[in-house]
């Protein structure tokens, strides 16, 4: 899986060391916006949309720790 596009990191990004996308041909790559020349994540489509949904139905979200 390979891209031309370039990496794109999230507006709210400002202190480095975030997640970088890009589309590639048939799915999506992630890598550190940190380092450029670092390891890249490759994810077909159908896995891009399944994360995507966990994400939005709350599937990662951590719990809430109270003090």
């Amino acid at each position: 899986m390979t891209s031309s596009a370039p990496f794109r990191i999230s507006s709210f990004c400002a202190a480095g060391g975030c997640v970088a996308v890009a589309p590639a041909e048939d799915g999506v790559l992630i890598r550190s916006s940190r380092v450029d020349d670092g390891p890249v994540l490759a994810f077909t489509q159908e896995e891009w949309v399944a994360f995507l949904a966990g994400v939005r139905n709350g599937e990662f979200d951590l719990p809430v720790l109270e003090s």
